[in-house]
C-alpha cells in the first residue's frame, strides 16, 4: 500500500455515528492518512496534546477499549473511562442522556461511545459540541468496517473491484461494511438467512452510493454462493452481545452458514479470512480457518488501532 503524506486533517462531519457521514472521496484519504499513521507514528504524537477524552463502555471490551486507550495516550492524549457495563451504571438510569453529553462537554473534548443502543449515540452528538465517535452499537460498527478495509488493502491494494463475502448475521458490523465497501468501489456478496438479513435501509443507501462508485452490493441466502470467486471470506459471531437469549436459536439457524474449509475453498487461491472478534471456534469458524495461514484477523485487530488513530487526528 502507498503511504501518503497529508500534513492537513482531512475535513469531514464532526462526528463518526456510522461511517454514512463521509464521502468516497474522504473514507479513501482516510486509509491513506491510516497507513501514515502505521508508517510514522512520530508525526501524530502530539496530535491531541493537552486533550482529554471520555471513553463510555456499556459493553465489555478487549480490542476497542486498549486500541483506543494506547491510541490515544500514544498521540499525546488523556483517556477518562467511564464505566458502565453493569446494569445499575446504564446510560441513562441515572442521569438523562443528553444532561451526560452536556457536561461532558464541559470537561472534555471527545467522546468514545460503545453502546446497547444507537439512539444513544445520537442523543449524545445532538446534545454535544465536542466530536462523538461511535465505538460499536446495536446498529453499526464504523471503527471496525474502517480497520477491516485497511487490512484489504495493505494487503491486495486499490480495492474498486474488490471482491468480499460476508456469511452469517446481518448485524452491525455487516451495516457497516455495507456503507464502507459502497464508498470504497468494493463488490460485496452478503449471505444470511433470510430472516437475519442486514438493514433495508442501509442496503438500500449502500447501492445509492454504489452507482457513484462502481461497487456491487448483493444480499442472498446460499454461503456458498456468495463466497465463490470472493478474495475474502468475513464471518462473524452469530449471536452479539445483546442477543444472548437467542442463542440456542440462532446456533441452529446459523449452522450452514459456518466457515470452514471446505466453504473457504470456493473462494480464490489466494483468499483471506476475516473475522472482527471474539471468535467462537467451532461455531461460526472452526479453528482450522480461525488458526490457519488464510486468517487476518489479528492483523485486522492491529489496525483498528492506526485507523481509530487518523479518526481521532482528523475529528481533532
Amino acid at each position: 500500500m502507498t503511504t501518503t503524506t497529508l500534513v492537513a486533517p482531512i475535513s469531514l462531519s464532526n462526528d463518526l455515528l456510522t461511517g454514512a457521514e463521509w464521502s468516497p472521496a474522504h473514507t479513501r484519504e482516510l486509509l491513506q492518512l491510516s497507513a501514515d499513521v502505521k508508517a510514522r507514528p512520530g508525526r501524530y504524537a502530539s496530535t491531541l496534546s493537552g486533550k482529554f477524552i471520555a471513553l463510555i463502555f456499556e459493553k465489555p471490551s478487549l480490542r476497542t477499549r486498549v486500541t483506543f486507550e494506547v491510541g490515544i495516550q500514544s498521540m499525546g492524549g488523556s483517556v477518562v473511562f467511564l464505566d458502565h457495563t453493569q446494569a445499575s451504571a446504564s446510560l441513562g438510569a441515572r442521569e438523562s442522556i443528553a444532561d451526560v453529553a452536556r457536561n461532558l462537554e464541559r470537561w472534555v473534548q471527545g467522546i468514545v461511545a460503545r453502546v446497547y443502543h444507537q439512539r444513544v449515540l445520537e442523543e449524545m452528538a445532538a446534545n454535544a459540541n465536542i466530536p462523538v465517535i461511535n465505538a460499536l452499537s446495536d446498529k453499526f460498527h464504523p471503527c471496525q468496517a474502517l480497520a477491516d478495509f485497511f487490512t484489504l488493502e495493505e494487503k491486495f491494494g486499490a480495492l474498486r473491484g474488490f471482491k468480499l463475502a460476508y456469511v452469517g448475521d446481518g448485524n452491525n458490523v455487516c451495516n457497516s461494511l455495507i456503507y464502507l465497501a459502497a464508498r470504497l468501489g468494493v463488490h460485496l456478496r452478503i449471505a444470511t438467512p433470510a430472516e437475519y438479513a442486514p438493514s433495508p435501509e442501509v442496503v438500500a443507501d449502500g447501492k445509492r452510493v454504489a452507482r457513484e462508485t462502481k461497487a456491487k452490493i448483493e444480499v442472498m441466502t446460499d454461503p456458498r454462493e456468495a463466497v465463490s470467486g470472493a478474495m475474502a471470506v468475513y464471518t462473524d459471531s452469530w449471536t452479539s452481545m445483546g442477543f444472548e437469549a437467542e442463542e440456542k436459536v440462532r446456533s441452529a439457524v446459523f449452522q450452514p452458514y459456518q466457515v470452514n474449509v471446505e466453504l473457504m475453498s470456493l473462494a480464490a487461491p489466494d483468499a483471506v479470512f476475516m473475522h472482527c472478534l471474539p471468535a467462537h471456534r467451532g461455531c461460526e469458524v472452526t479453528p482450522e480457518v480461525l488458526d490457519g495461514p488464510q486468517s487476518v484477523v489479528l492483523d485486522q485487530s492491529e489496525n483498528r488501532m492506526y485507523v481509530q488513530k487518523a479518526i481521532l487526528h482528523t475529528l481533532f
